[in-house]
């Protein structure tokens, strides 16, 4: 299987955050759309295998289904361009500034939204009988995730708000961890297994991810759960966007990019080298360094725009990116 190593990984992340803010409204619409409708039906498979079965690993193994999916068709989430696209306007890619920047952002937005709120109208529907009938076990099982995710932290006030953003950036934290696995192979199977250990995490320890509660929460509201529109707005979907947005930067895309993409210069000693016996030789043959060739290593020098000038463009989508 293809490995793609840390420095070249980084090129193809500044290559990818580049190239979505490159993209129409309608494409990036589209894409967000699509994102979040099969990740969702992910979500709504995961919890319905946990009620059946009583096992919630179970359901959180499975989850990931949809996030492969999804990537493996180069659609996008909300999540993902929170780590991506800063990248591209900090290595001052052509066309790659705040504004576009903040653009993509908003219009993966809508259409993650639009595309979980789609999944959890028609998954009310198929847990009702079409508002027929009681919800089924499954649908319960949302609704109390609804009120226990929202009403559960105002209960704690501030405490609670800090809890929910610390979910929120370690969700993501996991979340764009996979991000970039998906580009760290060339090879589909090795994406998938990739893709797949960080996101069985985030699942499986109840972190708060903004587009998978775009789902979780309106069903509960269509299913009759105790909670508010307003109740979720600000207990839940507005800290989680916050913090989705710090953990996928601060702890994924940064460190990543200033340690590969921005390789600082090796630290010299400002005092005189001392010569070394190599092992296996005898003191006389190091006795004169001088006469022996001195062989320099080699660092990646300069950004990662400058690394990939002449293999990459964002007016197209870079090779490896999903």
């Amino acid at each position: 299987m293809s490995y793609v190593k840390p420095a070249e990984l980084v090129t193809r992340m500044v290559d990818a955050g580049a190239y979505k803010m490159q993209l129409s409204a309608r494409d990036t619409l589209i894409r967000a759309f699509m994102g979040a409708a099969l990740l969702t039906m992910a979500a709504a498979f995961a919890v319905t295998v946990s009620t059946n079965t009583g096992q919630p690993l179970l359901g959180a193994v499975l989850f990931p289904v949809g996030f492969v999916i999804l990537y493996l068709f180069g659609f996008d989430l909300l999540t993902g361009v929170f780590t991506l696209t800063p990248l591209a306007v900090l290595d001052k890619r052509p066309g790659a500034t705040v504004g576009a920047m903040f653009r993509n952002w908003g219009l993966v937005f809508v259409g993650n939204f639009g595309g979980a709120f789609m999944v959890a109208i028609l998954m009310a529907i198929y847990f009702t009988y079409g508002f027929s009938a009681e919800p089924s076990a499954v649908g319960q099982a949302i609704s109390e995730i609804g009120h226990g995710r929202t009403v559960g932290y105002a209960d704690h006030g501030a405490a609670g708000m800090l809890t929910l953003f610390i979910r929120g950036v370690l969700c993501n934290w996991m979340v764009s961890t996979g991000v970039v696995l998906s580009m760290v192979s060339d090879n589909v199977v090795a994406k998938i297994v990739a893709m797949w250990l960080p996101i069985m995490l985030f699942f499986y320890m109840g972190f708060e991810h903004s587009i998978v509660n775009m789902f979780l929460f309106p069903s509960g509201l269509l299913l009759g759960a105790d909670f508010t529109i307003m109740d979720y707005l600000i207990w839940n979907e507005i800290p989680t966007v916050f913090g989705n947005l710090v953990g996928g930067l601060l702890f994924v895309g940064l460190p990543l990019f200033i340690t590969y993409g921005r390789t600082a210069t090796r630290r010299s000693r400002e005092s005189k080298p001392v010569a070394r016996r190599a092992v296996g030789t005898t003191p006389s043959a190091t006795a004169h360094p001088a006469a022996r060739p001195i062989v320099q290593p080699v660092f990646a020098a300069g950004s990662s725009s400058e690394r990939a000038a002449a293999g990459s463009s964002s007016e197209r989508e870079p090779v490896g990116i999903v």
